[in-house]
């Protein structure tokens, strides 16, 4: 549980640096503009006013300016930046590879047009600087955008994404998977991530490890044997070397529970949600968000009984219906035996003669082998 908190408080820590690290940076970049602009002005005017403001004025100033900046504006506009910047993750998230090159070619080819045209206006000085850097922005963008709608022909270039996916073979593919925390109490998650089937990064949402912590927490000893069991297979999924695990911190403004929060997000970042709660698996089909079902995964590869195949069965106790005798396969299969009551804890031959799957699993149903 200890590991589980440390993982929680680290990555809010490294948010907190980071956030603190842009602000910083962008002070400065206000304040070096600031600079530059007073400098400027100090030596074309120098003849007027440099007889009573000393030199050191505009560095002076612009110092202040911007810390005044970092303590008033820097947080907004680091914020505004954080935004913008997941919003462009997400965006970017959703490309595939082949439009992901062929934006980035855009781009290039963007900035390189904007830096030839800006060579002829550079000797005019600041304002020549000014119109450079706009031009810089205005056809990198204009780059992306036509290489977005330009995609499929510049795809022709499909050796760079063979090269690309060469070139690091254990990256994950795939799709990110968010895990909800009925899935990670349950474990086998575990097993499956360690057979190399799923692929793609999985996702670790800070609600989810917070609702872990409250059930770990909780005065109820199955709740908290549970939790504390949640909080164990997460620290082994942390520790495989072939899945890409990351904690993500997010938060929505208004209250929400933690299986809205858990859809609201596999929306916005476009990923799959891995779960076994048959309830959010159909509020997830309404909301148009794909769900990944471990207990569907669990059906889907028992083994196939077909109507009329012999089968060798132990009968464990009787029925809900009169004769009827209750066995189970070692994947934990019910198979409901006519006449088999007689016959508790005797192990016989059955034939079978229907298979029914319903949403909770697989039954079987049969009828003692008359030969």
């Amino acid at each position: 549980m200890s590991d589980g908190f440390k993982y929680e408080d680290v990555y809010k820590r490294r948010q907190n640096m980071l956030r603190r690290l842009l602000e910083f940076f962008i002070s400065i970049a206000f304040g070096a503009f600031m600079y530059v602009l007073f400098s400027d002005f100090y030596v074309k005017n120098h003849e007027r006013i440099g007889e009573y403001i000393p030199e050191y004025v505009p560095f002076v100033t612009s110092v202040i300016l911007g810390i005044v900046f970092f303590f008033v504006f820097s947080q907004f506009l680091s914020l505004a930046v954080e935004e913008a910047m997941d919003r462009a993750e997400s965006r970017l998230a959703r490309m595939g590879i082949k439009e992901l090159i062929a934006c980035v070619f855009g781009i290039f080819i963007g900035l390189a047009i904007a830096n030839l045209i800006g060579i002829a206006i550079s000797g005019y000085g600041l304002i020549g600087t000014s119109i450079t850097i706009c031009l810089n922005i205005v056809f990198g963008y204009l780059g992306f955008r036509v290489a977005r709608r330009k995609n499929d022909e510049i795809s022709s270039i499909g050796g760079t994404l063979e090269s690309a996916r060469n070139k690091d073979k254990n990256s994950p593919m795939g799709r990110a998977k968010i895990l909800d925390t009925s899935t990670i109490i349950d474990g086998r998650i575990l097993d499956l991530l360690k057979t190399g089937f799923i692929e793609g990064k999985i996702i670790i949402p800070n609600f989810v490890l917070e609702e872990l912590r409250h059930i770990a927490d909780s005065s109820d000893s199955l709740k908290r044997n549970r939790g504390r069991r949640g909080l164990d297979i997460l620290n082994e999924i942390q520790k495989q070397t072939t899945v890409n695990v990351e904690i993500v911190d997010f938060s929505t403004k208004e209250k929400m529970e933690v299986d809205t929060k858990l859809l609201k997000m596999a929306e916005k970042i476009d990923a799959f949600v891995v779960t076994n709660d048959y309830n959010l698996n159909k509020v997830a089909e309404f909301q148009g968000v794909k769900v990944l079902n471990v207990n569907e995964l669990s059906n889907a590869i028992k083994p196939v009984v077909l109507p009329g195949e012999d089968m060798q069965v132990t009968l464990i106790k009787a029925g809900k219906e009169q004769g009827q005798g209750i066995a189970y396969l070692n994947d934990g299969t019910m198979i409901v035996v006519e006449g088999g009551n007689k016959a508790i804890g005797e192990t016989m031959s059955v034939v079978v003669t229907s298979v029914l799957q319903t949403a909770a699993g697989r039954m079987i149903f049969a009828k003692r082998n008359a030969s």
